[in-house]
């Protein structure tokens, strides 16, 4: 053994594992405080750049959700409306039909025409008022709702446009074969009224299927999309959350290595005290 008071080597090579011991020391500490074990690129580049490319998707997703949450909102809007309209054509036709009875006296028809009139007056302002951020499905605009189902935004899901407006004056309207002055005054005009409103009893009921398909279909998209989420973020989860189990053992064992090599790295500082018994007399 040579004995310099210039060179320790012992001490040296103390240090330098102190120090690897300290670093990883810090590593761990990081990945507790943080509950990562992936951090930044400098960690682990390749798995990084793959849960960025998972984040991008994950928060693509949060806008898919919100594109989705607007459209069933319109759709049930339409559809309630919808639902409404048709039980208004319903009791619409019970007063036509009883006004088509050629012995009803004038008092009564008139009566009742004031009621169907009333009724035919409500589905027009059902219609103007089933609107949601800005669309509606049921009037004469022809709006649609189209949501994204993608987190590119390159695919979506649309529900047709329904216009159940009622027509100009006493002309027919698309799905509801009446006008919005269509009324009666005789037996003979409520009779030819009865058949307007059963055809419109059966277009609206159609309507409703179509509204009730679309507004069910994108429930079912809005369900698979929370369940991609999920799955996202258990993947990212899975590649750089740190197992704090594991992280926590290793962090008591790295603290237990630390203490012994400060103890070893004063121990090697010490030796060159041995020199000066060489020179004591």
């Amino acid at each position: 053994m040579t004995f310099s008071i210039n060179t320790n080597a012992s001490a040296l090579n103390a240090l330098q594992t102190l120090s690897l011991t300290n670093r990883s020391l810090d590593e761990t500490q990081n990945r507790v405080n943080t509950g990562l074990e992936v951090r930044n690129a400098k960690d682990n580049a390749a798995v990084f750049a793959i849960a960025q490319n998972l984040r991008a998707n994950f928060e693509g997703l949060d806008a898919v959700k919100q594109s989705l949450d607007r459209s069933i909102s319109t759709a049930d809007i339409a559809l309630a409306a919808t639902e409404s309209i048709a039980d208004l054509l319903i009791q619409m036709k019970e007063k036509v039909v009883a006004a088509a009875d050629v012995g009803l006296d004038a008092s009564s028809r008139d009566a009742l025409r004031q009621d169907f009139e009333s009724l035919r007056d409500q589905i027009g302002i059902i219609i103007s008022n089933a609107e949601f951020n800005g669309t509606n499905l049921l009037d004469g605009n022809g709006d649609i709702v189209t949501a994204i189902t993608n987190a590119s935004a390159t695919q979506t899901i649309s529900i047709s446009h329904q216009d159940l407006s009622l027509g100009a004056g006493t002309s027919p309207g698309t799905i509801i074969l009446l006008g919005a002055a269509s009324t009666f005054a005789s037996a003979g005009d409520a009779a030819t009224l009865v058949t307007a409103i059963d055809s419109s009893i059966t277009a609206v009921s159609s309507s409703m299927t179509a509204l009730g398909a679309g507004a069910r279909a994108m429930e079912n998209q809005r369900i698979f999309v929370d369940k991609l989420s999920d799955t996202i973020e258990a993947g990212i989860g899975n590649l750089v959350d740190a197992d704090l189990a594991r992280e926590s053992a290793r962090l008591q064992s790295l603290q237990v290595k630390q203490q012994l090599g400060v103890q070893a790295l004063s121990i090697a500082n010490a030796r060159p005290q041995v020199i000066l018994s060489l020179f004591s007399g």
